[in-house]
């Protein structure tokens, strides 16, 4: 029986899935590709992370279900890091919420607080769930587009004053994956101001809030007063503890929106693990040198990135915060598409990277090189590059290239 579904229908092909199909293809013949596709740390998590979990693992009580909120001790853990980092002071019970990772409670959230038909106003280009978590609810999104060439808050005033409902709901996301851009207190005020005008609630993801390589640290939405009016924020630990598998994330801010999404979770899920969440709860009361150590790393590896790519001929932004590269195409190459330039980039020079067409129509002309190879393999893929560019004519000196820095 042949059955289209509705939801389903609406969710177009992932565009990723052709170069994932094309990197496992190449893996099976035994070719060694270099991945720079997905944000997805290579290291391990902090050892006095890895020594709570399996302490915790001898415990017989702590393998019964544990609870869709979190456990309170994670809560005050999260509430303690938001005093600290931002001076913010949050209510462990009712304004913090743990959830399986920043994408599944995102999309839970959406569906707490989404109404087929309704608005939603989100970031283009951005991470896929920032739209399509609203989109399975059922909302229709007006995208924001983003870039150095827009005026965010102006094109956000734009979208409100032509949408019909009023939008319901705004996605933010800086630092931003995956353009890396980081926005101060000020853009967070002035987007607050104009959304409580308007009877719109702000999402604020804040996932790549320690993974940050200027001197001033990124800000959260919850340090303008008043923000918890009308905003909640999730962060993560994936980036920051290199805890992507353990999917650890909370939301926290309004009430009313927390406490929505509780009741759609009590309905899903009983929590994470227990000991992955007294784990949790040491990366974040521990000692925190692993995240320095974690900035240093990403950085470091963004400069041979960024700079040997320069040298080949393919000048590419310096990224301030995320463990992301957004990088323009090579004009001589841009034509072809940023889906076909990443097919062939892996192809030919044996590097996977996210085509930027897969972040939404305004994402089309980039690629996303995630940093998260070491240095001795950033350096061969580098050269690998390099060997790829001058097979398509284009090398240092080639004029069209030096324009894009221009």
């Amino acid at each position: 029986m042949s059955q289209e579904f509705h939801r389903i229908k609406r969710l177009p092909p992932y565009v990723f899935a052709e170069v994932n199909a094309l990197k496992s293809t190449a893996r099976a013949a035994g070719q060694d590709i270099i991945d720079f596709g997905m944000g997805n740390p290579d290291q391990p998590p902090p050892k006095h992370v890895i020594d709570k979990l399996v302490e915790t693992l001898g415990d017989p009580r702590v393998h019964r279900y544990s609870t869709s909120r979190g456990i309170p001790g994670l809560r005050r853990a999260l509430c303690r890091y938001y005093g600290e980092r931002f001076d913010v002071d949050l209510d462990p019970e009712r304004e913090v919420i743990v959830t399986l990772g920043s994408k599944e409670g995102l999309a839970n959230l959406a569906q707490a607080i989404t109404s087929p038909g309704d608005i939603i106003l989100a970031p283009n280009p951005s991470y896929p769930i920032h739209a399509f978590g609203f989109i399975i609810a059922g909302a229709a999104i007006r995208s924001i587009p983003m870039g150095p060439e827009f005026d965010f808050l102006e094109q956000l005033e734009r979208a409100v004053r032509h949408s019909v409902p009023r939008p319901s709901a705004l996605v933010l996301n800086y630092p931003s994956n995956p353009t890396a851009e980081v926005v101060d207190l000020d853009f967070y005020g002035a987007v607050v101001d104009f959304c409580r005008d308007h009877g719109i609630y702000v999402i604020s993801d804040l996932a790549y809030a320690e993974v940050y390589f200027d001197e001033q640290p990124p800000p959260s939405i919850l340090q303008v007063p008043g923000a918890r009016d009308i905003a909640v924020e999730f962060t993560s630990l994936s980036k920051t503890y290199s805890m992507p598998g353990w999917r650890i994330g909370f939301c926290v801010g309004n009430p009313d929106l927390v406490a929505a999404l509780g009741r759609v979770k009590s309905y899903l899920d009983y929590g994470a693990f227990t000991p992955i969440q007294v784990a949790a709860t040491a990366a974040l009361n521990g000692p925190q040198d692993c995240v320095e150590e974690m900035r240093q790393r990403y950085r470091s590896r963004r400069d041979v990135l960024v700079s040997g790519l320069a040298a080949a001929g393919w000048p590419i932004p310096s990224p301030p915060a995320t463990m992301f590269c957004w990088a323009p195409l090579p004009e001589a190459l841009r034509e072809m598409g940023s889906l076909e330039f990443s097919k062939l980039l892996l192809q030919e020079a044996q590097v996977a990277v996210a085509p930027g067409i897969g972040f939404g129509e305004y994402g089309e002309g980039f690629v996303r090189l995630g940093l998260v190879e070491n240095e001795q393999r950033t350096r061969q893929a580098v050269r690998n590059i390099k060997s790829f560019l001058r097979s398509s004519g284009i090398g240092p000196e080639d004029a069209k290239v030096r324009n894009i820095a221009s």
